[in-house]
């Protein structure tokens, strides 16, 4: 059996809420925190794109990671996100999280520009020389560098990442992943895809939904992952149950999605920061409706 790294299991994405003038609520995250905690996550991942981490002072990206590492009871874990536009930015972004008492980060690909392979393994070897674990993050849509699994093993084989997110979208990547390098720790991206990734061999998931839903996420994630094929009738029943809700994940409305699934189950989600000012309401009844189809087959924790 694998032993378990600060990396794996459930690792919530963490959205972040603010006050009416759309200031961080600080508060009402540590309890956020508390509350993933309580309901068995294996840790949170602050400061990633759900978290709006773009949209944050620098004071208030510090005082995130500081938040979570505060209210984050014995062996739950903190994995940063330390994404920026280079090295310098994301190499100070993993000192801070260092020094709150983060137990690991998680690092775009340089985003500045659309970077050739030396610029980003130089990149993540900068990173890496601050001490914590760096669990690469791939999401070729969004930043236009794409983690192709040969780019991935040389990090990797150059001890620079312990584990690979995978937000390509693209299970069949996977595999070919885990031929070039076996010993790397596969993290399920995307919420949709977490059976089929699941069964490709992956040891976590960095997941927004459980935002909303954490004990019916843990549920599926153990099922998909246990190796045990009895367990895969019940976690496609979960999945096909589930699946038009997660795939809100993978849309560019994501954080918005989520938030509303947080409002509609009593925990607080709200607004988003500019430019996300809110969606076209035949959007937010679509999102209202998979929740309410969720609770309503009894998945509303």
């Amino acid at each position: 059996m694998t032993e378990k790294k600060p990396w794996h299991g459930v690792i919530v994405a963490t959205a972040l809420p603010f006050n009416d003038d759309l200031s961080v609520d600080y508060d009402s995250f540590a309890k956020h925190v508390a509350w993933l905690a309580d309901n068995g996550c294996d840790g949170v991942a602050p400061n990633g794109s759900l978290g709006e981490y773009q949209n944050l002072s620098d004071v208030e990206r510090a005082k995130v990671i500081e938040v979570a590492c505060e209210a984050a009871p014995a062996g739950f874990n903190v994995m940063a996100g330390v994404g920026a536009y280079g090295a310098r930015q994301s190499a100070h972004w993993a000192e801070q999280a260092a020094n709150a008492g983060a137990t690991s980060v998680m690092l775009l690909p340089p985003n500045i520009h659309r970077s050739n392979h030396e610029q980003v393994k130089h990149h993540y070897a900068t990173v890496a020389s601050v001490g914590l674990p760096v669990v690469g993050y791939n999401n070729p849509i969004d930043t236009k560098v794409d983690l192709v699994p040969e780019l991935i093993a040389d990090i990797f084989n150059a001890g620079n990442m312990v584990g690979v997110k995978e937000f390509s979208g693209d299970p069949r990547r996977i595999y070919e992943i885990k031929e070039l390098v076996p010993d790397i720790d596969i993290l399920i991206g995307t919420d949709d895809t977490v059976l089929e990734v699941g069964l490709a061999g992956a040891v976590g998931w960095v997941s927004g939904y459980p935002n909303c839903i954490p004990q019916s996420c843990i549920e599926l994630f153990n099922l998909c992952t246990s190796g045990n094929v009895q367990d895969l009738v019940r976690a496609q029943e979960i999945y096909r149950d589930l699946h038009s809700l997660l795939r809100w994940d993978s849309k560019t409305e994501f954080v918005e999605a989520i938030k509303i699934s947080m409002d509609v189950l009593g925990l607080k989600g709200g607004a988003c920061r500019p430019p996300r000012n809110g969606l076209p309401q035949a959007t937010v009844e679509r999102i209202i409706a998979d929740t309410n189809a969720a609770i309503a087959k009894g998945y509303g924790k």
